[in-house]
């Protein structure tokens, strides 16, 4: 979903996604079920529409995210818990230090269009994708590679490469990095890294319009607005492959017609449950329930530069006391029906990293009496006058509506302001309008996970790399302290001793309020009668190559 900044950084969604609701809970017994065969029926499944051509390296949201991750396979995959397996990639090896890297191919790769995947499928294209001059979205996620500072000044060739990647042979090349990662070979998972095909840089335009990968899955054709439709990959040599003929992902701006769709049998699968049916869906014997514990995050964000709530001593005052205002688990009962949790973190109760001890954690519980005292604090550096109001943006298309309506009025009530929300018809305006930097309100954030660490919910979305259309960090949040943190994490010889200072840099967020956390979406969706193989992913993603029917 998404969505992102130095390699890991992902933006999936960024990380930006569809609003997910969901629980703790249980699913039914048959929406786990799986067959072994493969058959030509193709899955009709929930999508929406893109907010970019269907480029790897310039898409860090899920409507777009999903569709490219089964058209592309990438150095390594991951499984349905999150644990990473090689799939191009032969072996990934790291120099003492961790500072090079060393990728063997597997021979026999070639993308659907017939030609092969060699090492220049991926120096290229992360290449491409690193130059500022090529304006992807996903450029800052390369920021670890030596050479990327160089491809990032203005004037650029297009088609400069990386200075840190080296190709040895059709199937060897070398990564020299700008400083230890310890998580380098996780990160190549991620969509942004996917190889590309010389067709590409013949016409990226009309090649984000129809791709050419080397997944499971071959590009069949694009209605916007309407649908993305895939078909069986036979020539795909991974460790995934589709066990039905096809998937189309059919364009929702209504998850209200997406479920009764799926009621119909006209829908097989959905991973989005309306706010409507968050009560009845577990118990809705017109289909197969699935709810368990997630990934997704889910926040507000403030703009750096938003007046009243800058990174000064006032703004901090005002974000905290908007945070303190606004009553989380009213909302996680009463608006999304007990589906979802509270959120006390920057991560994910199912992320390594993650800590509900925070120093700090308070901002994110509800204390009218606290927020009414720091927004007097705030008054007194800097008036709220009776014309100010605060705004929250979010897309209208994603069952966001009755949360946001929630929020706004939480902090109406509580500290007397004037509160409203400001829909966006479409994710797709919604996120061009975050992107151009349009959006001169708080606005609606969220996080899908791209590769299971605590990393990828930080830097990409908060890391100065990120920030100033670098990556998902849309409300260009800058703080020296954070980077340094990020970095020693980056430096420290265990994964234990890196989450100690993602979770120090955490701590530093809970003062900044760079995003306002609100609750985790747990991994919530239905299918329909008849379909097998329906469980949801790390990701909160069905995991579309084992559905059949």
């Amino acid at each position: 979903m998404k969505k992102v900044s130095r390699l890991s950084y992902m933006a999936a969604a960024g990380s930006a996604l569809a609003l997910l609701l969901s629980g703790c809970g249980g699913s039914s017994s048959t929406s786990s079920s799986s067959t072994s065969a493969s058959t030509n029926e193709v899955m009709n499944v929930y999508g929406c529409e893109p907010q970019n051509p269907l480029i790897p390296a310039n898409t860090n949201e899920n409507c777009g995210g999903n569709p490219i991750d089964l058209l592309f396979a990438k150095l390594v995959t991951f499984d349905t818990k999150g644990n990473a397996k090689n799939e191009v990639a032969k072996s990934i090896t790291a120099n003492a230090d961790k500072t090079v890297y060393t990728i063997v191919l597997k021979s026999g790769w070639k993308f659907s269009d017939g030609t092969p995947v060699t090492s220049e499928s991926f120096t290229k294209a992360w290449s491409y994708a690193a130059d500022a001059t090529n304006a992807q979205v996903n450029a800052s996620f390369f920021s670890l590679i030596k050479g990327y500072d160089a491809l990032q000044a203005k004037g650029t060739a297009s088609d400069a490469q990386l200075s840190g990647l080296k190709v040895n042979s059709d199937t060897e090349f070398t990564v020299t990095l700008n400083a230890p990662s310890s998580i380098f070979p996780t990160m190549v998972g991620y969509t942004a890294y996917a190889p590309l095909p010389t067709s590409f840089y013949k016409d990226p335009k009309a090649f984000g319009e129809k791709p050419v990968g080397n997944g499971p899955y071959k590009f069949k054709s694009w209605t916007h607005n309407q649908s993305i439709d895939l078909v069986k990959n036979a020539d795909y040599k991974g460790v995934q492959p589709a066990k039905n003929g096809g998937v189309d992902f059919k364009v929702y701006t209504d998850p209200d017609a997406a479920y009764a769709d799926v009621q119909g049998g006209n829908l097989d699968v959905l991973e989005t449950i309306p706010s409507s049916d968050t009560q009845t869906f577990q118990t809705d014997n017109t289909v197969q329930a699935y709810n368990k514990a997630g990934s997704v995050f889910q926040s507000f964000t403030f703009p750096s530069t938003l007046t009243h709530f800058k990174l000064d001593k006032e703004g901090r005052l005002r974000r905290a006391a908007v945070s303190m205002s606004i009553d989380r688990k009213t909302i996680v009962s009463k608006v999304l029906g007990g589906v979802g949790t509270p959120a006390v973190d920057y991560t994910s109760p199912v992320t390594p990293g993650y800590s509900d001890s925070l120093t700090g954690k308070d901002v994110l519980s509800y204390n009218p009496t606290e927020a009414k005292k720091l927004w007097k604090e705030a008054n007194a550096i800097a008036p709220w006058s009776s014309s100010d109001k605060l705004t929250f943006a979010y897309n209208a298309d994603g069952g966001a509506k009755p949360v946001y309506d929630a929020i706004a009025n939480s902090v109406k009530n509580t500290l007397g302001i004037d509160a409203e929300t400001n829909p966006y018809a479409t994710f797709s305006a919604f996120r061009q309008a975050i992107t151009d930097r349009k959006v001169t309100s708080a606005f609606r954030t969220g996080w899908q996970a791209d590769y299971p660490s605590a990393e990828d919910y930080l830097t990409p979305l908060y890391s100065s790399s990120a920030a100033d259309g670098n990556g998902s960090n849309d409300g260009d949040y800058k703080n020296p302290a954070f980077d340094a943190l990020l970095a020693k994490a980056d430096q420290a010889s265990s994964t234990a001793d890196a989450n100690k200072y993602y979770q120090q840099a955490e701590e530093l967020l809970l003062k900044d309020l760079p995003a306002v956390p609100l609750y985790y979406s747990n991994a919530a969706g239905v299918a329909a009668k008849g379909v097998k193989g329906f469980v949801l992913n790390w990701k909160n993603v069905p995991v579309y190559q084992n559905l059949t029917k």
